[in-house]
């Protein structure tokens, strides 16, 4: 199968296209190599993917003719492109320009490829708000100008889907940990800092929040379980993540553990429209797509130091 990755060279999109580039599928990434973070770090995440034969296009989703520039001969299109998380740096400009225009831009693109099997939104579980432990069809409450917009480009594609005009279908993620994890992210800069022996920026109160820390790998297992379950997933939305809860104190405690060092903690002022808890509902995930993430906090922090460390350290 022929398979566009939009965003492929972020931290989730970049596994995704390895994990199907392992499956024999033909890949085609897209990404705009936004300056949000450090530019050779998403080179990096690229390298071995290039190495293979990838073709990865440097182009802006924003910029309206897609159809110029991007194949119509692709069976799938896995859209990861997005102004992710909750920062203070971006204005509600950048996420809606990126989150919400990108995708509709996509999506008029989408409609011209003949082939087209699935579109597969990827969303976030920002969109349920301060709390996200529900099914899928609980009302969504997002507390933030990311979980807005994210919520609004997942309606723009579950839209098509609705009037028959192509199949559709969003996944929420959970709280994602591992290799490539963003150099801003709890773990990457937890990890950065015990090892410089630097304090760790930590938000009043955060370290109570529950979270479902969520390995990249267990992640991509549900993306990629969409493939050839275009009927069963069509006008579906679907979370995904561990049903396992962990505070970010115990987070710390892992990193800590696996470095066998402490981390001094400056505490800084909370930061607005931070989730108080995350705990994944995959009810239906395990039943329509049978899936089960399996690795610990523990792995997945073992498996994230040990990048960090052949790449930075």
């Amino acid at each position: 199968m022929k398979i566009l990755v939009t965003g492929i060279a972020g931290f989730i999109g970049s596994h995704t296209a390895e994990r199907l580039l392992s499956l024999g599928h033909d890949v085609i990434g897209v990404d705009n190599f936004s300056p949000y973070y450090d530019v050779e770090l998403k080179r990096l995440n690229c390298k071995a993917m290039l190495e293979q034969g990838v073709t990865i296009l440097e182009h802006d989703l924003r910029e309206d003719d897609l159809s110029g520039v991007l194949p119509h001969d692709v069976d799938y299109i896995f859209h990861f492109a997005a102004q992710p998380g909750i920062s203070v740096t971006s204005t509600f400009e950048d996420y809606f320009s990126n989150n919400i225009i990108g995708t509709k831009n996509l999506i008029d693109y989408a409609l011209q490829c003949p082939n087209l099997k699935l579109f597969i939104n990827i969303g976030t579980s920002s969109i349920y708000g301060l709390e996200a432990t529900y099914p899928e069809d609980k009302a969504p409450k997002p507390a933030s100008h990311y979980g807005v917009t994210k919520l609004a480009a997942e309606q723009l594609v579950m839209q098509k889907s609705r009037e028959g005009h192509m199949k559709a279908c969003s996944l929420r993620l959970y709280s994602v940990i591992g290799p490539r994890e963003r150099p801003e992210k709890m773990y990457t800069k937890l990890i950065a800092n015990g090892l410089n022996d630097k304090p760790f920026p930590l938000y009043e109160g955060s370290q109570t929040h529950l979270r479902s820390f969520t390995y990249v790998g267990d992640i991509v297992d549900g993306i990629v379980s969409v493939i050839g379950n275009e009927t069963i997933v069509d006008g579906e939305i679907f979370n995904l993540g561990t049903e396992a809860e962990h505070t970010t104190q115990e987070g710390i405690e892992a990193v800590e553990e696996v470095l066998g060092k402490s981390i001094e903690m400056n505490v800084v002022p909370k930061r607005a429209g931070d989730q108080l808890r995350t705990k994944a509902n995959i009810d239906k995930a395990r039943k329509l797509l049978n899936y089960n993430p399996q690795t610990t906090l523990l792995e997945s922090v073992r498996s994230q130091v040990e990048w960090y460390k052949a790449n930075f350290k």
